[in-house]
């Protein structure tokens, strides 16, 4: 089993990562850094893969929006709803959110779709998508390596159970995720009590047409 994961990750491990990292990415992408520690990758090119694919993945995003944004608004109602608060995050924080809109949760794609839809300069994203994509990449390639690293401190033989320590690690990139599931659910509570009291008020809420 070791030998076949490790020719099977040899032959297609590489590009598995690529696309998984231009769609979305930290999970694959710390699990193929604790991969790296095991032997069945290697770090450099994990990282070097992962900022790739991070990489084109927001350019393509970014002339998508630039391209395609009022169709993608109209097609796509995720999108639509998180335009506003996409815009108010932009015109907050201006310039970083090119840099750190990877790091956002539920914003991944979005937040390159609509700084594409702006005037923001294509060159200056192009620029800072180079450094947010590196720093993201080594920061996560490392994160899942040192897990390995760590866990070898404490077990003697990590090859043994790498099994069970890729289950640990699975599991608290779960925790993750559920919490920040569990905190937007939280946040959306007074949005729902409301909506609550409408519809006990017997108030309908219809969508407005307008005539162009």
């Amino acid at each position: 089993m070791h030998d076949f994961l490790k020719e099977y990750l040899a032959l297609h491990g590489y590009w598995v990562l690529f696309i998984w990292t231009f769609l979305e990415g930290e999970a694959g992408l710390i699990l193929a850094g604790f991969l790296a520690f095991q032997g069945y990758m290697n770090i450099a090119g994990v990282i070097f893969t992962a900022f790739w694919g991070a990489f084109f993945g927001d350019q393509f995003y970014f002339y998508l929006g630039r391209w395609q944004g009022v169709r993608l608004l109209r097609a796509f109602t995720f999108i639509g709803r998180k335009f506003r608060k996409a815009l108010r995050l932009i015109e907050k924080y201006g310039t970083f959110v090119a840099f750190v809109s990877r790091y956002t949760y539920g914003f991944r794609i979005v937040l390159p779709i609509i700084l594409g839809m702006t005037t923001f300069p294509g060159l200056k994203f192009c620029w800072l998508n180079i450094l947010s994509a590196l720093a993201w990449a080594i920061i996560f390639s490392l994160t899942g390596y040192l897990f390995g690293k760590g866990a070898s401190l404490v077990v003697d033989d990590v090859s043994r159970y790498e099994h069970h320590l890729m289950l640990v690690l699975a599991g608290i990139i779960a925790v993750f995720w559920l919490s920040h599931f569990a905190q937007s659910w939280w946040r959306r509570r007074p949005v729902r009590a409301r909506l609550n009291r409408m519809k006990d008020a017997g108030i309908k809420l219809r969508p407005s047409h307008r005539k162009e």
